[in-house]
């Protein structure tokens, strides 16, 4: 499950790549996070090789449709939140995926139309979709940058996000369904640190990160990914806690997704059906 490549998509105004018109570096025959994420949501842009793997992944956590779902449901919710009640305009979102409407910009700028956006996303198939990314109303903006989350010194210092973003006005982060793709020896912590630390205070950090605590089959599904070469990193509550250590979490805190100011759709779940936990913080 990822919100990229760490993410994902399918929009009704790009034109899709074409099946024999593929990046040199794309390997089909290799699951892939975003593609998996993407057959999860109902996508097109995956191959056997992801359907396989997503199906293994299926049949040992029969939820996981749902946990893609809500991880979607809750960057919507949380992006609404960050624009229209606390005021952002600038995003810096890592871990993209294949654009799937509404992308982060469309619902940020359907309210507020100058607001600005940075995608960030290392997979060849998201490359080639950027363009879907980069429909922009004319007060706002979009940008692309292909970069791995593991270096972000190349994407905090990129033409892209500086040509983009104000980094001395607040933006807000997005690191959504990515650092389960990330093991421990990567520092995924450390990792948070140095893209927070290069934002100003009143920024703010959305994240997600998947869980086995609620329901013990989800550690079988990650087997699955790992067993083909997918680093799949489940994380515990207080775990997932860390990575906002320094920052004012805003109420209700690290949740299963779908308790995160819920909507009526997500009543009837619980959280064994969902199982990513995701929070907002706010640099002080």
């Amino acid at each position: 499950m990822s919100e990229a490549g760490a993410g994902t998509t399918g929009t009704g105004w790009f034109t899709p790549v074409a099946a024999d018109v593929q990046p040199a570096d794309l390997n089909t025959g290799v699951p892939h996070p975003a593609r998996m994420y993407d057959y999860y949501l109902g996508g097109k842009d995956n191959f056997p090789a992801d359907r396989e793997t997503a199906e293994q992944a299926i049949a040992a956590f029969p939820n996981t449709r749902n946990a893609a779902r809500q991880n979607r449901a809750f960057l919507i919710r949380a992006v609404r939140h960050l624009v229209g009640e606390v005021g952002v305009r600038q995003f810096l979102d890592i871990g993209t995926g294949i654009p799937t409407s509404p992308n982060l910009h469309e619902v940020a700028q359907g309210i507020a139309p100058d607001t600005r956006v940075v995608y960030a996303d290392n997979d060849p198939i998201v490359l080639a979709h950027a363009r879907a990314l980069l429909t922009s109303t004319a007060q706002g903006r979009t940008a692309y940058l292909d970069a791995d989350i593991r270096d972000p010194e190349r994407i905090l210092a990129s033409p892209e996000l500086r040509g983009t973003l104000d980094l001395t006005k607040p933006v807000a982060l997005s690191l959504i369904a990515i650092f389960h793709f990330i093991d421990d020896a990567d520092d995924p912590y450390g990792i948070v640190r140095r893209l927070v630390d290069a934002l100003p205070s009143g920024s703010y950090l959305a994240l997600t990160n998947a869980t086995g605590d609620h329901d013990p089959t989800f550690e079988p599904a990650a087997e699955t990914y790992r067993s083909r070469g997918v680093t799949m990193r489940l994380r515990h509550r207080a775990e997932v806690e860390r990575f906002f250590d320094g920052l004012e979490l805003i109420d209700p805190g690290v949740q299963v997704v779908h308790r995160w100011r819920p909507d009526p759709t997500t009543e009837d779940l619980t959280d064994a059906q969902v199982s990513v936990y995701g929070g907002i913080a706010r640099k002080p």
